[in-house]
């Protein structure tokens, strides 16, 4: 049992003290955000909204988080992650307070939109400052730490979430969400102020290419957009199916989409790093977690078994686990061509793209066609993303050929 421990806490070792600060932020940050997981519970249940008007409002969801993550990368190449990711986080937290107070379906939509615009301005510069204080070879590891912050925090925020709920209220949970974006602003001012630390990759090029005209990258995108549009699911109509056929309560909703978080922070770091020391490729790996990810739609159909939910999660589980370190990783390695923040923009871009038409499609299709037919559509988008990614694998394996 010591050697298992002591060869777990080695997977963590190397990684520099900012990127350890960053993911701290992270945590601080993540752990509020109580309010997404139970947003389409919350729009039904408080506001009595339709299964259409949630589609709704979570495709502005989408469209801020999109413009904030292009936003967000101009910015950070025209002015710096530090000045972005300070001045996002302080917006993020006052509007999370003020979001509460919106109850109408326009309102809703606009807040949402407001809210997700000056958040996801947030994410390509962080996404710069981990690479920026990552060693090369240390990377994909320090986006898995970042990762397994962001679901320490989503472990907790929808059990604790859940919990509130059940005693206090709905809005316990904004408040929460907006208090928790304030402290991390003041953790990220008093430890990351550039002037007090050491860039460990600082890349510059006297002429960068455009991640707009780089094929092999949108080819990428595409894949990525696809499996966002089947990941999300889980935070948006596979509550309403635990609730609405499986009959759980939010406690219960709450605990199993905990366990989604609790499991990426115990075996994230170790399946990664024993990953990367095999020989598969980058896009390798990303196909291997699609897999994973459309079977864990496929065995919902299955069985009426209530147990079956929590296999599922376990499928889905082990294929982000795989799929997102790696294609952060892809995306960075891929960004050293030109700007950062316009590659990294780009990239979560892609993932917002996934809120603008996961969430509303999701909802529409629950709501017209039923849920067992809803994840055979996932499943067969699922089919879509693990063919483009072997056209990419392919592609790049041709290239490297031949240079």
């Amino acid at each position: 049992m010591k050697t298992l421990f002591n060869n777990y806490i080695d997977t963590f070792r190397g990684l520099s003290k900012e990127v350890w600060w960053l993911a701290l932020i992270t945590l601080i940050n993540r752990a509020g955000t109580m309010v997404i997981p139970f947003l389409s519970l919350y729009l039904t249940t408080n506001l009595e909204f339709s299964l259409s008007d949630v589609g709704w409002v979570m495709t502005s969801f989408g469209l801020g988080s999109v413009v904030g993550s292009w936003l967000g990368g101009k910015l950070t190449d025209k002015i710096g992650y530090y000045k972005v990711m300070v001045r996002s986080l302080l917006s993020t937290g006052i509007l999370f307070i003020a979001l509460q107070f919106l109850n109408t379906f326009y309102s809703i939509c606009f807040g949402i939109f407001l809210v997700m615009t000056v958040a996801d301005t947030f994410r390509p510069a962080m996404f710069v400052a981990m690479s920026t204080y990552s060693k090369p070879e240390n990377k994909t590891r320090s986006v898995t730490l970042i990762r397994l912050a962001i679901n320490l925090g989503f472990s907790a925020g929808p059990a604790v979430g859940g919990l509130i709920i059940t005693t206090m209220s709905y809005g316990g949970l904004f408040w929460i969400d907006g208090i928790t974006c304030i402290l991390a602003t003041i953790l990220l001012v008093k430890v990351l102020n550039p002037k007090s630390t050491t860039p460990l990759d600082s890349i510059k090029n006297e002429k960068p290419e455009s991640a707009y005209k780089d094929k092999v990258f949108w080819i990428f995108l595409a894949s990525m957009t696809i499996f966002g549009i089947m990941f999300l699911q889980y935070f948006s109509t596979m509550p309403l199916y635990y609730k609405d056929i499986h009959m759980l309560t939010e406690l219960e909703i709450g605990l199993l989409l905990g366990l989604n978080g609790l499991f990426i922070f115990i075996l994230e770091m170790p399946l990664i790093k024993w990953l990367e020391n095999s020989k598969h490729t980058k896009v390798g790996l990303m196909l291997l977690g699609a897999i994973l990810t459309a079977v864990s739609f496929l065995v919902l159909n299955t069985t009426s078994w209530v147990g079956i939910l929590l296999v599922g999660m376990l499928f889905m589980t082990v294929g982000e686990m795989i799929v997102f370190p790696f294609s952060n990783a892809f995306a960075m390695e891929r960004a050293k061509k030109g700007n950062q923040g316009e590659y990294m923009a780009l990239y979560t871009i892609s993932f917002s793209i996934a809120h603008i038409f996961g969430h509303n499609a999701g909802m529409q299709m629950v709501d017209k066609l039923g849920f067992n037919s809803t994840w055979y559509i996932m499943i067969g988008l699922g089919f879509l993303c693990i063919i483009l990614l072997y056209i990419l694998k392919q592609y790049l394996r041709i290239k490297n050929e031949t240079s």
